[in-house]
């Protein structure tokens, strides 16, 4: 595996760009983001993303990928190293991680196939339910609202990333939710892909490297095809 930064080339032709390649609306923006960094892996199209990314802000991404990122006429070039991080029972690390959160529950909908379709819940979204909405709430009572809905989201995100640790081999030691968001991609009508996105830290003790290595490489959660999924670690 390699780990690389993408930093968006300082040429006039790309900085034209600008508007297209990052829009200001959060959800075309990582739409956009997502188009853009396939450009660094285009050499087969029809290969299936085998990559986790994620935007750092001023133009710059990191990728986790099974190849270098190839040149791009809209990158500088990469900086690319590999990743194979010696880990061992016990070993702490810091991380960070952007994620959609959800869990997979069976409906009493039978697929094509035959088989109960399963749904993924935003574990965030199913948590806040019961708080009001902001257009419902009386004036004045937004900043408490905003505070109840962070509270809610560290609660729901250390409990899911807790479960995520017992299935990829380590322990959660210590989480912090520093925001949660919900974003619309592009689309038409009343079906636009929407999702939830947590921003996580926190701090995790390696029970079974092999498992948690492995995990690191596929992501953690979904819609990781547009900038989640990607944890970022470091020696606590």
């Amino acid at each position: 595996m390699f780990l690389s930064r993408l930093t968006l080339a300082r040429k006039p032709e790309v900085e034209a760009l600008g508007q297209i390649l990052s829009p200001a609306h959060d959800g075309r923006r990582m739409d956009a983001h997502h188009r853009l960094i396939w450009s660094a892996f285009a050499g087969n199209p029809e290969a299936s993303r085998d990559f986790l990314w994620r935007d750092m802000g001023r133009g710059q991404f990191m990728v986790l990928s099974p190849r270098p990122p190839a040149a791009s006429a809209l990158f500088e070039p990469p900086e690319a190293k590999p990743f194979a991080p010696e880990l061992s029972p016990g070993d702490r690390l810091a991380f960070v991680l952007r994620a959609n959160a959800t869990r997979t529950v069976k409906t009493d909908r039978i697929t094509p196939s035959g088989k109960r379709e399963r749904q993924h819940n935003d574990v965030v979204m199913e948590a806040l339910k019961p708080i009001p909405r902001r257009r419902d709430l009386p004036p004045g009572e937004e900043s408490r609202r905003a505070r109840q809905r962070l509270e809610i989201a560290q609660e729901a995100g250390a409990d899911w990333m807790a479960g995520q640790g017992a299935r990829a081999g380590f322990r959660l030691l210590d989480c912090h939710v520093s925001a949660y968001d919900v974003r619309d991609l592009p689309g038409k009508g009343k079906r636009r892909p929407r999702f939830g996105v947590l921003d996580l830290e926190g701090v995790l003790e390696v029970a079974d490297p092999p498992a948690f290595l492995a995990r690191l490489c596929r992501g953690f959660g979904r819609a990781r095809a547009f900038g989640c999924g990607l944890m970022l670690i470091r020696r606590a």
